[in-house]
């Protein structure tokens, strides 16, 4: 595994959510390099598990790598000063999806905190809702979904820099936050259409 603090910080994140027992969507992780702009972006989904596919509630996690971010690290690691400390972009979508009736966007906020878990000295910010409505062909059947993101950033100072494991306790509590946050979505009284029968052939 590459020797980087932003690889150090996925592992941590994903150690907590994993911690959790949240199960991970598989085909749904991904590391991407921008090839123009050097920017990183890591993204993952994990969903309760025995929810069947695809599953009612989501998470979905992206963190983002800037290039300037990269620049303040590299000046720290050849032990020269930067003017600010390198930051970790990140966003946590919680999605509701499989519904057979537009979702009421209220009560969906009703069960949601305004800030994550605390992630350091940070906390994500909740946004608003998103609908999302999705017919077929004919226009007879459709499915909804209803998203809402926390976004916010998590400062890599000079002490997590110097040792990485520091980590492992800034992210621990965001694998708890995120289950309990999607067990209240869940509980939810909506409708929701079953999940699709497996491919038998």
């Amino acid at each position: 595994m590459l020797d980087h603090v932003f690889t150090d910080a996925i592992g941590a994140l994903r150690d907590a959510v994993e911690s959790a027992f949240l199960e991970r969507q598989a085909f749904e992780e991904r590391f991407q390099a921008d090839v123009l702009l050097g920017d990183l972006t890591w993204e993952t989904s994990y969903s309760l598990p025995g929810e069947g596919l695809p599953p009612r509630t989501r998470a979905d996690i992206s963190l983002d790598w800037p290039t300037w971010a990269q620049s303040a690290y590299r000046s720290w690691y050849i032990g020269e000063p930067f003017d600010e400390p390198p930051r970790i972009e990140i966003e946590i979508v919680m999605r509701v999806q499989r519904l057979a009736t537009a979702p009421d966007p209220t009560s969906v906020l009703a069960v949601l905190p305004q800030h994550s878990s605390p992630i350091g000295d940070e906390r994500l910010e909740r946004s608003g809702p998103t609908l999302e409505s999705v017919f077929d062909a004919q226009l007879d059947d459709a499915q909804y979904a209803i998203e809402v993101s926390y976004e916010g950033s998590y400062e890599v100072d000079e002490d997590v820099l110097a040792d990485g494991s520091v980590l492992d306790d800034h992210f621990g509590a965001m694998g708890g936050w995120i289950a309990s946050t999607l067990v209240r979505l869940g509980d939810l009284k909506f409708d929701f259409l079953p999940p699709e029968e497996p491919d038998e052939s």
